[in-house]
């Protein structure tokens, strides 16, 4: 087939390479322009686009979409019988929806109708869901709310984090969108309506949602720290700076303390969370110094049991 390609990220990396692999004609890719980055605020380019220079396929990065005529006239010109979109981070206009014979077909990652939104990994495992997967969609004018074609599972392991997870997902997801376009070229696969009574969504993470609110659970806090990494990882305050947690699971037993206190308890450093559960530190950084362990934080900052984080 004959295909432009819109997407940013490392996660949309493999099936763009999956796609020239297979040998479908992609004579356009799209992505969003380069960015400032780093103290020098150097302009670097998405993923994608090194992806594509290193395959040799024309590169577009357009300010606007929307209202675009050059880009517009663009894709007229090319007649893609699909448009593959991954993580592009723009609205897809009605323009570009019905170009197409097959449509804007949307790589997902997640088990649609749920974790709708920019941040389906990061949430998936800060909510603590067991299993996730990928989505194949066709794009309309909602926010995710497309008819899906194809999904596929994986289990969320114990141990997984938002970037451990996301490559995972990306592979399958090449896969699946090769699957998707051989199923709608043969009539296998057809279009299947959401069921937006099931719908959640997965919004753009924000800073604030890094902040332990110690009154929840600790395997709460545990599935966040895991969500939010690398950002905006999990933090608190203590002596009045911002302190960063970087390690940290739950620990066994109870702690009948206010949430937010800390018990020391044969080295390890504990702080009390919702429902007498709590949570080991392992890893720290305090504002404006190193990581270090928890050990060398109790002795570094002199801890006792009943101080107390959050304050």
């Amino acid at each position: 087939m004959i295909l432009v390609f819109c997407g940013t990220p490392r996660f949309a990396v493999p099936t763009l390479e999956s796609l020239v692999a297979a040998g479908h004609s992609v004579p356009l890719v799209v992505t969003q322009p380069d960015r400032p980055r780093g103290r020098g605020m150097d302009l670097v380019a998405s993923p994608v686009k090194e992806a594509a220079q290193r395959l040799g396929i024309p590169v577009v990065q357009p300010t606007a979409i929307r209202i675009n005529q050059d880009f517009q006239a663009q894709l007229q010109q090319i007649q893609p019988d699909a448009i593959i979109v991954v993580g592009y981070g723009r609205i897809i206009p009605g323009w570009m929806i019905d170009l197409p014979r097959l449509g804007n077909l949307n790589l997902h990652a997640s088990l649609l109708p749920r974790y709708r939104g920019a941040a389906p990994i990061q949430w998936a495992i800060a909510c603590g869901e067991t299993v996730t997967g990928v989505t194949t969609m066709r794009i309309d004018a909602g926010l995710d709310t497309g008819d899906t074609l194809l999904q596929r599972e994986t289990p969320i392991s114990f141990d997984d984090t938002s970037e451990t997870l996301a490559p995972k997902l990306a592979s399958i997801g090449a896969g699946l969108m090769l699957e998707t376009l051989e199923g709608l070229g043969s009539g296998r696969v057809r279009p299947v309506p959401q069921d937006h009574a099931r719908a959640t969504l997965a919004p753009i993470l924000r800073k604030e949602d890094g902040r332990m609110d110690f009154s929840r659970r600790a395997e709460d806090l545990f599935n966040r720290l895991r969500g939010f990494r690398p950002w905006p990882g999990g933090f608190t305050t203590f002596r009045g700076k911002t302190l960063q947690v970087h390690q940290a699971q739950p620990a066994g037993g109870s702690l009948e303390l206010t949430p937010g206190t800390i018990a020391l308890d044969s080295g390890r450093l504990l702080v009390s969370c919702g429902h007498r559960s709590s949570l080991q530190l392992s890893e720290l950084q305090m504002e404006g110094k190193r990581r270090m362990s928890a050990q060398e934080f109790i002795n570094g900052y002199r801890l006792k049991t009943g101080d107390r984080f959050g304050e």
